[in-house]
């Protein structure tokens, strides 16, 4: 059975495990950049996150109403639990490797290139099944009518071994300057870009290298920091003639975020879901609408607003950034910051939900009913009903006021029950309270309270056990079959009815947990006790054996064995059960509480009365009658009005 504090203990559980997951909601123009953001934030690879959309973007028309993509981003629960048990071991968890690719088949490459008197030459091994270089191909690119010298032994060496990445020299060759290549710088107004125009060398003149492109930018005032060598590198080795290539880009100006709140609950109530089984079928019961959280528990956190990141022109000219703005977070009831002044927690439990953009714990559930549209209700406030709870489902909450019919149902509370219209158990029905039960009348339920049960009508076929007091009052105020346990007072006008039909049985003057709990354990002592003496005569039998063959088959006396191990093992069992009914008939007897019976106007001949166990059993029927324990006897006087003066709860909050 699932209980209130059942699920306060897991929700504590999953708390902890939450407490793992960082979440950031992160604002960009396409979910790539967001997910690029967010693993920066969250220091790991984006393979590894996971996200949810919160606002879709928009790219707008003709540049207008553009919307950025609002995203929740967070780390696959998977990966953090992975990481935690590598580190464990102690051992290295390296992401870029995970984020390598396998690597594809691809051919060798080579290039020759003529920088200033040299021949040099590049080599790109070939990777997986790719080809590699032929020597002759190699041979035969540096082979020119210009060529002076090469060595062909270095070509070979480095075919084998590559060269890094490099041009390295391999000969000479005539060179003829007026041939070289001319290399002119280009840079666009706002000094943003740059970009060189390369014309084709003649024979015998030299092509460029990277160092002439770099020296030509810096010539031109462009900084190191804004130059692309990569795109340099790509240049030479595959060069494009007369035509603008880029080379060198300005640094950006990174503005800062600003500051928004990361949530940890769903904030749109739309998007909670009902819980999927296994094989994929949805619990139309477990439809999980009430997002439930605990006090202290964190709901969001403040993510700070960023400073912003200033950038440089080509020529290293300072480009501002804006730093992002600071938000005002207002909260609503029931929450607060915690002392870093950053995390909203809850300071009550109930049920988190943001109400005109502010975070709210609600100790109070309002529902109109608890029906295929709600499910079952699990919560950790205070649950008002304002209709009825329909057949087959169950609430559990700290306290439940239904002002409608209870059906077949399963009602459990921490705290109090208001039932305004009664309950139809219909023999199956069952409502357990932490403190009291008000209700209108009770059919065919069972019943249990740690305090009182007070009820306007009737009880019909019922199994009522209440720690305190079961009272009726009003016109009817009957009591009619069933079993009613209270360990102070059982109050009502009528108990039983006429001829007897129904069985009706109360006990007072004991404590009803206790009394249940020696029933079992009585049970248990008969049934340990009958096993021990079937399993004694079967040892003594076997014993006699022993002795008159002075030895038993393999099979006998290992049976011998295990009986002797399980009497022993009742033996203990035995003492136990033993010390424990002691105790429970040591509390009955000294109990404080003597306990009565008081009957306003009949009780019907065939009742059966306990106090203190001790039976009244009414052969005719009696009026305004107080049954009281008096000298190990249960005794009759005139009626008394009941001790308990109580009123139901007039509204609830969250105690």
């Amino acid at each position: 059975m699932v209980t209130l504090d059942t699920i306060r203990v897991e929700m504590k559980k999953r708390l902890q495990m939450d407490s793992l997951l960082h979440c950031v909601e992160v604002h960009a123009d396409t979910i790539d950049e967001a997910l690029a953001d967010a693993a920066v934030q969250l220091e790991t690879v984006v393979n590894n996150l996971q996200y949810e959309i919160v606002e879709k973007g928009s790219d707008g028309f003709l540049g207008m109403g553009k919307k950025p993509w609002k995203l929740k981003i967070y780390q696959d629960p998977a990966t953090i639990k992975k990481d935690i048990k590598l580190a464990s071991e102690g051992l290295i968890f390296d992401d870029e490797a995970e984020e390598q690719s396998v690597a594809k088949n691809q051919d060798g490459l080579f290039y020759v290139r003529h920088f200033g008197g040299d021949i040099v030459l590049k080599i790109v091994l070939p990777i997986g099944n790719g080809s590699p270089i032929d020597l002759k191909d190699v041979i035969a690119e540096i082979k020119r009518p210009d060529t002076l010298e090469f060595d062909e032994g270095l070509v070979k060496k480095y075919l084998k071994s590559g060269t890094n990445g490099e041009y390295n020299i391999v000969g000479k060759y005539k060179h003829v300057q007026a041939g070289d290549v001319l290399v002119s710088v280009d840079t666009t107004k706002d000094e943003m870009k740059a970009s060189i125009i390369v014309s084709p060398p003649s024979m015998s003149g030299a092509e460029a290298s990277k160092e002439l492109i770099v020296r030509a930018l810096t010539q031109q005032g462009v900084i190191e920091q804004c130059i692309d060598h990569y795109k340099i590198e790509e240049f030479v080795d595959n060069p494009v003639y007369n035509i603008p290539f880029e080379v060198a880009t300005a640094i950006k100006p990174v503005d800062g975020k600003d500051a928004y709140l990361s949530y940890n609950f769903e904030t749109d109530p739309k998007k909670l879901k009902a819980k999927v089984s296994d094989t994929g079928q949805i619990n139309y019961k477990e439809l999980n609408q009430i997002q439930n959280v605990i006090a202290g528990q964190p709901l969001a956190q403040k993510i700070n607003a960023e400073r912003g990141k200033g950038g440089k022109t080509i020529f290293g000219r300072y480009l501002e950034a804006k730093n992002g703005k600071d938000v005002q977070i207002q909260l609503g009831p029931n929450v607060r910051f915690d002392r870093d002044g950053v995390t909203v927690i809850a300071e009550i439990d109930g049920e988190v939900m943001l109400v005109n953009g502010r975070i709210t714990v609600e100790p109070v559930k309002y529902l109109d009913a608890v029906n295929v549209k709600t499910g079952d209700i699990k919560f950790v406030g205070t649950v008002i009903i304002k209709g009825s709870v329909e057949e087959g489902y169950k609430v559990e909450a700290t306290n439940i006021e239904v002002n409608g019919i209870v059906d077949k149902s399963r009602l459990e509370a921490t705290g109090n029950i208001i039932v305004r219209q009664g309950v139809f158990g219909k023999g199956e029905g069952y409502i357990k309270a932490g403190k009291s039960l008000w209700a209108k009348f009770i059919n065919d339920t069972t019943v249990e309270v740690e305090e009182n049960v007070i009820v306007n009508d009737s009880i019909v076929n019922s199994n009522v056990t209440a720690m305190k007091n079961i009272v009726l009052k009003g016109k009817k105020a009957q009591i009619i079959g069933g079993h009613l346990l209270a360990t102070e007072e059982i109050c009502a006008r009528k108990v039983g009815s006429p001829g007897g039909g129904t069985e009706t049985i109360l006990e007072v003057g004991i404590d009803p947990r206790a009394k249940k709990r020696l029933e079992v354990l009585q049970k248990n002592q008969a049934d340990c006790s009958r096993d021990y003496e079937n399993i004694e005569l079967d040892i003594q039998t076997l014993e006699q054996q022993k002795k008159l063959r002075k030895k038993l088959p393999p099979d006998k006396e290992e049976k011998l064995a295990t009986l002797k191990e399980k009497i022993k093992s009742l033996a203990d069992d035995l003492v136990q059960i033993n010390e424990e009914i002691e105790k429970i008939q040591e509390h009955l007897r000294e109990l404080k509480a003597v306990g009565k019976v008081k009957v306003e106007d009949v009780v019907y001949s065939g009742v059966k009365i306990y106090v203190r166990d001790v039976l009244d059993e009414i052969k005719m029927d009696c009026k305004a009658t107080t049954f009281y324990y008096d000298r190990s006897f249960c005794k009759r006087g005139p009626y008394e009005p009941p001790a308990l003066e109580m009123e139901e709860p007039d509204g609830y909050t969250a105690d």
